[in-house]
């Protein structure tokens, strides 16, 4: 079963993602920090969500 961190937590990694690839193609170092960082949270969010399924 998938809870709501899991998909908020990917749904925060994507745009991140996308941010960060933005970033990188307008060279915008600021974006694209603003994209890893989002990422990393949406990657920790969805951790949580994943040990809360398990228990």
């Amino acid at each position: 079963m998938v809870n709501k961190d899991q998909i908020k937590g990917a749904a925060k990694q994507a745009a991140g993602a996308v941010k960060e690839a933005a970033g990188k193609a307008t060279g915008s170092k600021e974006t694209e920090l603003k994209g890893k960082a989002q990422k990393t949270e949406g990657k920790v969010q969805k951790g949580v969500g994943d040990v809360k399924n398990k228990i």
